[in-house]
């Protein structure tokens, strides 16, 4: 009988262990508030209830909601989305969700597929099989190869998965994308306003990507990296609504990630600039992402946050934000973060500032982010929908 009991008890928590966490009442007191929107204020409260924000104003609230945390010291921002970065299910994925969310990353768009492997990944964060980012699955198209009947077909297929996002599909960079390529892209995004999905482009040179904006592509994952973007074409981007992620990083040396060792290393942790994918020689597409991408800005592009990486979460925001640090200010890359990622995302009325309505998805930070990117880092406690999935303090 002893026996029986014991292993009902384990089949109870085990059930109990898996179930998602339940949204707590929250109270911010004492914390500086960085809405995004580009408002600060400078000391105020957050009240969270139901895994909402009810309140984010200057000052004592007027009433208090379930658990208190004291915000001396630190800033509070909007949780962090990625919107294009490689994530899927597999056996290290409980470690790999924790250190995305301890970096401070609350969502997360996935740079590709396999949607399946996207899909169970979301499903065992949101059944509570693990703590993790919400994570938004995607698949991922093959223009250079089949027909336009295969592709719509696919983008149906992917539709009923419940894919919202169809990937990473790829236009040859240079001299530019193939008639087929071209062909079975318009097809794509012809069937993917029927099956109410959006289509992403994999487009890293200035031809490829106004390729794809002529073909009514509604969402870049790229900023070129193969030579320059002219603000007449950027103007252009910005006119037809199209929306543009950054992965600024791609190109640009990592140190001490991969090894200890002062040599400057590619993203895969080979050696940079060698081993870059497709490059043109000395690292210089880091040069040509960087301009673009403020060329894109300055164009009035909406433009987005993603690192298209999979390696450690905090290393790769380090270094996408030294990168962005080269062309932005601190208030450009709160903006580029929250409000803008929300919309690439297609979740502002939910995501991206710390308003009255918003899911409560909130980073704490020590410091003040607007004085210098390395304040990002400092996280002390990350909020998810209300739950608390990271105390660092």
């Amino acid at each position: 009988m002893k026996k029986h009991l014991i292993g009902l008890a384990v089949v109870i928590s085990s059930s109990i262990g898996m179930r998602p966490l339940l949204a707590q009442d929250l109270t911010i007191t004492n914390v500086r508030i960085v809405v995004a929107n580009g408002s600060v204020i400078n000391q105020g409260s957050i009240v969270v209830r139901g895994g909402r924000i009810v309140v984010a104003a200057a000052g004592t609230p007027a009433g208090s909601s379930g658990q208190t945390i004291d915000g001396r010291g630190l800033t509070a921002m909007p949780g962090f989305i990625d919107a294009h970065r490689h994530v899927n299910t597999g056996p290290n994925e409980k470690e790999q969700m924790q250190q995305l969310l301890d970096a401070g990353y609350t969502t997360i768009l996935s740079g590709g597929g396999p949607a399946e492997g996207n899909i169970t990944l979301r499903d065992h964060i949101e059944k509570g099989v693990i703590r993790g980012p919400r994570i938004i699955p995607s698949g991922r198209l093959d223009l250079a190869n089949g027909t336009p009947d295969a592709i719509r077909a696919e983008v149906r297929r992917l539709a009923g998965l419940g894919v919202k996002f169809v990937g990473e599909q790829a236009l040859t960079p240079k001299p530019g994308p193939t008639p087929k390529e071209l062909e079975n892209l318009r097809a794509a995004v012809d069937e993917s306003k029927k099956a109410g999905v959006w289509i992403q482009i994999h487009a890293v040179s200035p031809q490829a990507m106004m390729a794809a904006v002529d073909a009514g592509v509604p969402k870049l994952v790229h900023t070129p990296h193969f030579g320059w973007l002219s603000l007449e074409d950027a103007k252009r981007v910005a006119a037809s609504g199209v929306k543009q992620l950054s992965t600024i990083g791609f190109g640009v040396p990592v140190f001490s990630v991969f090894a200890d060792d002062n040599q400057p290393r590619f993203r895969d942790g080979k050696p940079w600039p060698d081993s870059i994918l497709d490059g043109d020689g000395r690292g210089q597409e880091a040069g040509y992402k960087a301009v673009n991408a403020r060329t894109s800005w300055d164009a009035g592009v909406v433009y987005g946050y993603g690192t298209d990486t999979n390696y450690a979460p905090k290393a790769g925001l380090e270094h996408e934000l030294k990168s962005l640090n080269l062309m932005f200010s601190m208030a450009d890359v709160i903006k580029l973060m929250g409000p803008n990622t929300a919309s690439y995302i297609e979740m502002s009325d939910q995501l991206g500032t710390l308003e009255a309505g918003k899911l409560a998805d909130i980073v704490l930070v020590a410091g003040n982010p607007l004085e210098g990117y390395w304040n990002f880092l400092n996280t002390k406690l990350v909020i998810k929908g209300g739950v608390i999935v990271s105390d660092q303090r």
